[in-house]
């Protein structure tokens, strides 16, 4: 087995077709066959359901088709990292985001970033939290920070802190009468805008979630794009939207805190399952950082950290110090 029969399996599972594959791949169709029958044999399974059409993968070649996969980014990675070094060139280091996260500690994250890493270059990609663990499987990010859990087993997850959902009320509505917390059950039979509208699944669905599991049930419900026109759609009157509580960016509307402190959504920082890199160490340290200096976005009223440990030692990049090099693991 080589990297080449990984490249060629990877290509006839994404065309599912050996024809298109091999176009592709600017080589016949015989041998990329014969290679694949190789791998095959090697391997001693079935990867391909040749019978059908369009061709389909074997549950043994769905799990060899992602560490597959993985293994081939990571090769990309080290040529591409490895060439930077011989260049002198910067290492670069791709997070993923969603909109609503720069409203919190994103923005002051990546300050801290370029401020303790000067030498590496930081470069924001916003991507959904589902979309964020393709990008992570191809090797387009580095690191995601979303809100959806997955469930990918190929990707590790670390939740940040849970933070407390807000509904956002046009101010002529009778729920902005008063302003200390309201029950989620307000919500039942007003017209609720939600957000993404796609792609799926995105925060909309962990909101119809949250209400469906206590059977609130809106009078209507609105699917937007983004947080920007939802907010903008309940200031003009057009129904009620759960945010979260550092989104509240319009100072035109009402808003109220969710009485029941488990309404909330989380903030997860992901990566691959397999990457040690000193990157996923530096940036969880330097969160704790910025959790202890309680920045004004970091409302305790608003966000609770299950399970997060705020000590140890910073990390340092693998290069930081060719004295003393350490091997930061998950």
């Amino acid at each position: 087995m080589d990297i080449r029969q990984l490249k060629y399996f990877v290509a006839v599972a994404n065309a599912r077709n050996f024809t298109r594959a091999s176009e592709q791949l600017h080589i016949a169709q015989p041998p990329l066959s014969r290679q694949i029958q190789l791998l095959e044999e090697e391997l001693g399974v079935v990867l391909i359901l040749r019978n059908s059409r369009p061709l389909r993968l074997t549950e043994a070649g769905r799990s060899f088709y992602e560490q597959a996969l993985q293994i081939i980014n990571r090769v990309d990675q080290l040529r591409t990292s490895t060439r930077q070094i011989g260049l002198n060139q910067k290492q670069t280091l791709s997070i993923g985001f969603v909109g609503s996260t720069l409203y919190g500690g994103l923005p002051m994250l990546v300050r801290k970033l370029r401020q303790h890493y000067p030498e590496v270059d930081i470069q924001l990609v916003e991507l959904t939290s589902m979309q964020q663990i393709g990008a992570l499987k191809s090797g387009r990010i580095d690191v995601g920070v979303g809100r959806i859990r997955s469930k990918d087993a190929t990707v590790a997850r670390t939740v940040l802190r849970e933070e407390r959902l807000v509904l956002a009320i046009p101010p002529a509505f009778p729920l902005a009468s008063e302003s200390g917390p309201v029950n989620l059950r307000a919500i039942d039979g007003q017209k609720l805008i939600v957000y993404p509208k796609e792609p799926r699944p995105s925060f909309a669905d962990h909101v119809l979630s949250l209400l469906n599991d206590q059977s609130i049930r809106p009078a209507e419900v609105h699917e937007v794009r983004e947080i920007q026109t939802a907010l903008g759609l309940v200031a003009a009157e057009s129904g009620l939207c759960l945010i979260p509580a550092s989104a509240r960016i319009r100072s035109d509307l009402h808003y109220r805190l969710i009485d029941d402190p488990r309404i909330t959504s989380p903030i997860i920082l992901t990566h691959r399952l397999s990457d040690n890199a000193w990157y996923v160490e530096a940036i969880k340290q330097l969160i704790k950082d910025m959790y202890r200096e309680k920045p004004a976005w970091l409302d305790v009223e608003h966000n609770f950290f299950p399970g997060v440990d705020l000590g140890g030692p910073e990390p340092r990049m693998p290069d930081q110090d060719a004295d003393d090099m350490e091997n930061h693991g998950d």
